[in-house]
């Protein structure tokens, strides 16, 4: 009676496992060191700032009435008899603010994205409309707010039309450039297969563009605050935007310089979120960050 014989593992098979493990190690190492890069950067940025802010106001001497450092917000804040009634008024503007730009964030992302992928799928609608796009984003958005307000009111939706505005030009491009950077032997390949336009757009174009993408959600990210902003300055009131314009004549300095200052810090903190977030996920997926990572 014959007994079964274990396979004879060939010279390839125990290195399989190897190679696999080495894989794991390096896109793990790649991506805690983009990670701890954007930290640094994160930390730099931050530093820079604040001794820009310092040194500017010791070179220009401006007032303390009028200027205030670090320390004076600081104060503002944390310090001062009615601080908890500043903080209360400070971060529910920012909380307003923020919300409104997330409408102004989403609409123009989303735009932007649906609007790129139908570029990439019909060249003559591109041909079309890419030139109408980049007029329209050559007249100034204050001077496009009038007719903005009378058609949407001063409701979200203008909200959501100003933010989007500011967000969706950036993003179109940067998304358009990165769905057409992928390369043409890939597309042929996916032709061969008997693939279609959207077979090459969800399974080649889509991936190759995640840097680009990336750098427009970057980008986008304080675009929506500033449209956000305008909206409640010029509209619908409410919010950072629509609350700064009265701390001037009310000598509300102190006011006026840490809402600017929170708005500058929210602004940097999501763009390196962001940043980190793009260095992680591009390593682990053996591309290359636009940082250089």
């Amino acid at each position: 009676m014959m007994t079964a014989q274990p396979p004879i593992a060939g010279p390839g098979s125990a290195q399989k496992p190897d190679i696999q493990v080495t894989v794991r190690k390096q896109v793990a190492s790649g991506a805690l060191k983009a990670f701890g890069w954007g930290m640094v950067t994160f930390v730099g940025t931050l530093v820079g700032v604040l001794a820009l802010w310092v040194g500017v106001l010791a070179i220009l001497n401006v007032s303390p009435m009028i200027a205030k450092g670090p320390i004076d917000v600081w104060n503002y804040l944390f310090t001062l008899p009615a601080a908890e009634a500043n903080r209360e008024l400070m971060f529910g503007n920012l909380a307003v603010t923020l919300g409104h730009s997330l409408i102004g964030f989403v609409s123009g992302l989303v735009v932007a994205i649906l609007g790129a992928s139908i570029f990439q799928l019909s060249k003559g609608i591109e041909h079309a409309l890419m030139p109408v796009a980049m007029l329209l984003r050559s007249v100034p958005l204050i001077a496009m707010a009038p007719v903005i307000i009378m058609i949407f009111g001063r409701d979200i939706a203008t909200v959501a039309v100003i933010g989007g505005i500011v967000v969706l030009f950036p993003a179109l491009v940067n998304i358009s450039f990165g769905l057409k950077s992928a390369s043409a032997q890939m597309n042929d390949l996916v032709e061969v297969y008997g693939g279609g336009s959207w077979a090459k757009l969800r399974k080649i174009a889509m991936p190759s563009s995640l840097p680009a993408f990336f750098a427009a959600v970057r980008i986008s990210v304080p675009g929506a605050i500033t449209g956000a902003l305008l909206a409640e300055w010029l509209a619908v009131g409410g919010g950072i935007g629509g609350s700064i314009a009265g701390y001037i004549p009310q000598a509300q300095f102190s006011a006026l310089w840490t809402s600017v200052v929170l708005v500058t810090i929210v602004s940097l903190v999501l763009y390196n979120v962001i940043q980190i977030v793009e260095n992680v996920v591009l390593a682990r997926m053996g591309m290359r960050a636009q940082t250089g990572i």
